[in-house]
């Protein structure tokens, strides 16, 4: 560890500080966890406008240093307080893999994962449109499909041969299907996979609801 951390995560059950909760607890990092109200939007208060001006969750401040995006925190703890196993290092042979589905997990998926969310159970039911989520719901089956091919295939991790910050990206998208239960039709190694991977301890504390 390179240096002594002050790390308060900004979070809200459910959502993507999941993540940066879950790679906290697998790399024995002190935080102090402050809750974010998430009931309604935009998250919490004004006050905490002054850490995230957009008043989404997560946020992680590190001191004096504010850092936004559930993978870009990711990537800052892993950066500022490793070496840690739960990365792969350029000199690794998956390096490549391990930066693809790492991002994959966000960028590749979320734009049909929110319309499927949005229009099956956020949106009020007079502005859902049953064509965007039927869009969607082909589109998110699309990326499993993906994903269960050329990610997971018969592998016990998504990278390497160990849990990653690449498997908490992917599994995080898993668990946001599963709450909307869009999951049930995933192919059965991509089930498999998440059930080994949230059998960790560390995902019990990141995913409970205090």
């Amino acid at each position: 560890m390179s240096r002594k951390p002050d790390l308060t995560l900004f979070h809200a059950p459910q959502t993507r500080s999941i993540r940066v909760r879950w790679l906290l607890e697998e790399m024995q990092l002190p935080y102090h966890l402050q809750t974010v109200q998430f009931a309604t939007r935009p998250a919490g208060d004004e006050t905490y406008g002054l850490i995230h001006p957009l008043r989404k969750v997560p946020a992680l401040q590190d001191g004096d240093e504010v850092v936004l995006d559930s993978i870009a925190i990711m990537q800052y703890l892993l950066g500022c307080y490793g070496p840690s196993a739960c990365e792969i290092r350029p000199d690794e042979a998956d390096y490549g893999r391990y930066l693809h589905w790492l991002n994959f997990g966000e960028s590749g998926m979320t734009m049909a994962v929110s319309l499927l969310l949005a229009h099956t159970q956020l949106l009020p039911e007079g502005k859902r449109d049953p064509n965007l989520a039927a869009w969607a719901r082909h589109e998110t089956g699309k990326l499993l499909g993906f994903a269960s091919e050329h990610g997971i295939a018969d592998r016990e991790f998504i990278a390497g041969d160990r849990f990653t910050a690449a498997d908490i990206s992917m599994i995080y998208m898993f668990y946001l299907l599963k709450l909307i239960r869009e999951f049930g039709d995933a192919p059965d190694n991509l089930k498999a996979y998440f059930d080994r991977m949230t059998a960790r301890e560390s995902w019990a504390i990141a995913s409970s609801r205090d």
